[in-house]
C-alpha cells in the first residue's frame, strides 16, 4: 500500500510521461533514478490504478465479428470493413481501399495473382496504389468480352491491376460463357487460350468475387443469363456464383448445361489454389457468401460491417 508522499511522487512521474510526453530517460535522469526504476514506478502506477490505460476501439465490434466467422467456418482470415455510418455511396469505396490495403501485405512472395470479375473487384483495383512489384503476372481466370461493363470484366481488372503494380497480364480472349458445349470446347483447344487456362492454375493468390444470381447480378447486367436459366439456376437451389459457376446453399455444383458453355477456371480447380480471397458486400449476397464459405471456397473473406453481422446473425440461428 503507497503511502501519501509515494502516491504523490507517482503522480508526478506519471504525469510527466503522460501529459508532457517526456522520455522515461529524461524523467529517470531529472530525479537521479535508473530508468528501470521509472519504468517499475509507471507500472506501479498501473499496478495501484492511478493510471488506466484505455483504447477507444472502434474496430472492437468489427473485430469480433471477424473472429466469429473464422471461427465458424475454418477460415485463414476475416477482413470486415467498418461501413456503419457511411452513406451507400462511399461503401465500395471504402471497401476496396481497406481491400487493396489488406492485399498489398498478403503478396509479398506472390507471382501470380487470379482475378475474377465484378463490381466490387473493380472498385478494389480502382482503389490500388501504384506500387511497383516486377515479375508479377495478373491472370484473368474467366473470360469476360463485349461492349457492356467492360470495365468489370476479368481481362480490364487484371490489365488495370497489372498497371498499377507495374507488372504483366494475360487476357483470355473469349467471353464468360458462349452459346454451346461444342463452342466452348473449341475455344478452350485454341493456343492462347489453352495456354491462359493453364497459367491459371499456377497463380499463387486467387481474388474472387461472390454473386448472388437473382440479385444485382452481374452476369444478368451483361446478358449471359437470361430467364430461362434463372428459372432453372431457382429450381436447383442456386444462391451464388464463383467464376461463373453457380452453387447450391449447400456449396455444391448445381447440375446445370451453361456450365458446359463457361471459359475459365473450375472451382475445383481453384481449390487447389494456395490463397483465395472472396470479396463480397450488401446483405443481398448473405446467402451467396454463406454458401461460397460452406463449400470451402475461399480461405480470406472480405466484407463490409452489415453483411458480416447478417452471417453472424445467422449463426447464431443455427446453433
Amino acid at each position: 500500500m503507497l503511502n501519501a508522499d509515494e502516491r504523490k511522487w507517482i503522480v508526478k512521474i506519471c504525469k510527466m510521461y503522460y501529459f508532457e510526453s517526456m522520455t522515461q530517460e529524461k524523467i529517470a535522469a531529472k530525479f537521479g533514478i535508473s530508468r528501470p526504476a521509472v519504468s517499475k514506478l509507471l507500472q506501479r502506477a498501473r499496478d495501484e490504478a492511478i493510471v488506466e490505460i484505455v483504447i477507444h476501439d472502434d474496430t472492437l465490434e468489427t473485430t469480433d465479428l471477424e473472429n466469429e466467422l473464422e471461427t465458424a467456418f475454418d477460415l485463414k482470415q476475416v477482413l470486415v470493413v467498418p461501413t456503419k455510418d457511411l452513406k451507400e455511396d462511399f461503401v465500395y469505396s471504402t471497401v476496396g481501399k481497406a481491400a487493396a490495403s489488406f492485399i498489398l501485405r498478403t503478396m509479398k512472395q506472390v507471382e501470380r495473382i487470379g482475378v475474377s470479375w465484378g463490381t466490387t473487384l473493380y472498385h478494389i483495383v480502382k482503389e490500388f496504389p501504384f506500387e511497383k512489384r516486377e515479375g508479377l503476372k495478373v491472370v484473368p481466370l474467366v473470360g469476360g468480352m463485349g461492349n457492356d461493363n467492360t470495365e468489370i470484366h476479368s481481362n480490364q481488372i487484371a490489365y488495370e491491376l497489372s498497371k498499377k503494380l507495374g507488372g504483366k497480364c494475360e487476357s483470355l480472349y473469349a467471353p464468360a460463357v458462349v452459346e454451346t458445349e461444342d463452342l466452348r470446347n473449341k475455344l478452350i483447344e485454341l493456343p492462347h487460350i489453352a495456354a491462359v487456362l493453364e497459367e491459371g492454375q499456377q497463380i499463387d493468390i486467387a481474388l474472387v468475387g461472390i454473386g448472388n444470381p437473382f440479385a444485382c447480378s452481374t452476369m444478368q447486367q451483361i446478358g449471359y443469363l437470361n430467364q430461362e436459366v434463372l428459372q432453372d439456376l431457382k429450381q436447383l437451389n442456386a444462391v451464388a456464383d464463383i467464376n461463373s459457376r453457380f452453387i447450391n446453399q449447400d456449396g455444391d455444383l448445381c447440375d446445370h448445361p451453361i456450365h458446359n458453355k463457361v471459359i475459365g477456371m473450375e472451382l475445383e480447380q481453384l481449390k487447389a489454389v494456395k490463397l483465395v480471397i472472396g470479396i463480397a458486400m450488401g446483405v443481398h449476397k448473405v446467402d451467396s457468401i454463406w454458401a461460397a464459405l460452406k463449400g470451402k471456397y475461399v480461405h480470406v473473406l472480405i466484407t463490409d460491417e452489415l453483411t458480416a453481422s447478417a452471417l453472424v446473425n445467422r449463426l447464431k440461428e443455427t446453433r
